[in-house]
């Protein structure tokens, strides 16, 4: 997997989260690749990166509900 650097990188919020800090936060990253990560851990938070097709999945899914408890 490539490395990048987060830090430099623009994040946002869903606007569902409703100004609450516990939140995942989504940008795009160098090599055509989407970042995840937790808003609660700060701009040093490790970040998980995806190809733009499983990102995509995820969302559908969870557009779903399938991770609905």
């Amino acid at each position: 997997m490539a490395q990048t650097t987060t830090q430099t990188t623009i994040w946002r919020k869903s606007v569902r989260c409703g100004g609450s800090a516990t939140c995942v936060e989504v940008a795009a990253l160098g090599a055509g690749l989407v970042g995840a990560r937790d808003s609660k851990r700060g701009p040093d938070a490790p970040a998980l990166a995806v190809r733009p097709a499983g990102w995509a999945s995820f969302v559908s899914s969870v557009r779903a509900g399938a991770f609905d408890l």
